[in-house]
C-alpha cells in the first residue's frame, strides 16, 4: 500500500468514526464485536471518571486511542501543548484544563469530520484556550520552537513516514520540550502474516514499530532521554474473536502473539539550545 493509499485509508476510517459518533454510535480500533459489546481492551477504560466528568460524551466516544497521554505526561500551567492526530478532541480538552488559561492546547487532525466534531466538543466544554488545526502530522502547521509538549494517542503508528513525523515534532518543540505519546509498539520477531492480521486489530490500519526501532528513530531525529514504557501488554485471548473471524487458527499462533504487542508510553526530550547547537551547528533551529 502506497503512502497516499495509507493516508486516504486512515482519513476515510476516521471520517466514518466521526460520523458514527454524531449519529449516536461509538468507535472501535478493530472490528466491532457482535452483540454490541465493548470494542476491545485497547480502547476501553483509558480515562478515569474524574478526568472525563466535564468532557462532552462525544469526545469520549470518538476516542480511538490506546492510552492516556495526558495522565502520563507532566503538563504545567502556562505551557503550550500539541496533540498529533487529535480526533474528537478528548486529549486536547484534558490538556487545556491542566495548562490553565495562561496555556494553550492545539489539536492537529487531517479529517474534516473529526475537526468538526472536535470544535463542537470545544464549544460544549466551554474551553477557550484550545485551537484545532487542519493538517498532517508529517507537516505540522506551527513554527519552529513553539510548543512545550507534544502528545499523541496511538496515531503516529498509522503514519507511513514516521521519520518525518518525528523530525517535525522535534522542529516545533522548544529546546527542552518534551515528546510524550501513547503508541502501539511490538517486541521481538513476528512473522509478517501474523503481524499484519494482529496489527489490523491493534491499531486500525497499523504500522507499529518495534520498540527498539522506535527508540532509534527518535534518537535519529535528535531526541534525548528516550524511554519506551509498556502500559498494556496484549495476550492472544484479547484478539481471539477478531482473529478467528479473519480465519486465523488462534491456537496455532498463540506463542507468536502473546506479549509481543503492546500499548506504550513513549517519552523523549529535545535537547536544550546549547546542546542542540553543539550537536547540529549554529543553525540548528532550522537545519537539525
Amino acid at each position: 500500500m502506497s503512502t497516499t493509499d495509507i493516508k486516504e485509508a486512515v482519513k476515510a476510517k476516521y471520517g466514518q468514526a466521526a460520523f458514527r459518533v454524531k449519529t449516536g454510535g461509538s468507535v472501535c480500533c478493530g472490528a466491532a464485536p457482535a452483540g454490541g459489546r465493548s470494542c476491545n481492551p485497547i480502547t476501553s477504560n483509558l480515562y478515569d471518571s474524574s478526568e472525563v466528568s466535564e468532557i462532552p460524551e462525544e469526545a469520549i466516544l470518538a476516542s480511538l486511542g490506546c492510552g492516556n497521554p495526558t495522565a502520563l505526561a507532566k503538563l504545567n500551567p502556562g505551557e503550550v501543548v500539541l496533540d498529533l492526530g487529535s480526533g474528537g478532541g478528548i486529549d486536547v480538552l484534558l490538556s487545556a484544563r491542566r495548562v490553565g488559561p495562561t496555556g494553550k492546547a492545539y489539536g492537529l487532525d487531517m479529517t474534516d469530520e473529526m475537526l468538526a466534531l472536535a470544535n463542537e466538543n470545544k464549544r460544549k466544554a466551554g474551553t477557550e484556550n484550545v485551537e484545532f488545526l487542519k493538517g498532517e502530522i508529517e507537516n505540522i502547521p506551527l513554527p519552529n520552537n513553539s510548543v512545550d509538549v507534544i502528545i499523541s494517542n496511538c496515531v503516529i503508528n498509522l503514519s507511513a513516514d514516521k521519520d518525518r513525523v518525528l523530525r517535525e515534532a522535534f522542529r516545533v518543540l522548544k529546546p527542552g520540550g518534551r515528546f510524550a505519546v501513547s503508541d502501539v509498539v511490538t517486541r521481538g520477531a513476528i512473522p509478517d502474516e501474523i503481524r499484519q492480521k494482529v496489527l489490523l486489530w491493534v491499531g486500525c490500519i497499523a504500522g507499529a514499530l518495534d520498540e527498539t526501532e522506535y527508540r532509534s528513530k527518535l534518537k535519529s531525529a535528535g531526541f534525548e532521554q528516550v524511554e519506551v514504557e509498556p502500559t498494556r501488554i496484549y495476550r492472544v485471548d484479547d484478539a481471539r474473536e477478531f482473529l478467528s473471524s479473519a480465519g486465523v487458527d488462534v491456537d496455532r499462533i498463540a506463542s507468536q502473539v502473546d506479549n509481543k504487542f503492546m500499548s506504550a508510553f513513549v517519552r523523549a526530550v529535545k535537547p536544550a539550545d546549547a546542546a542542540t547547537k553543539a550537536r547540529c551547528g549554529p543553525h540548528a533551529v532550522t537545519s537539525c
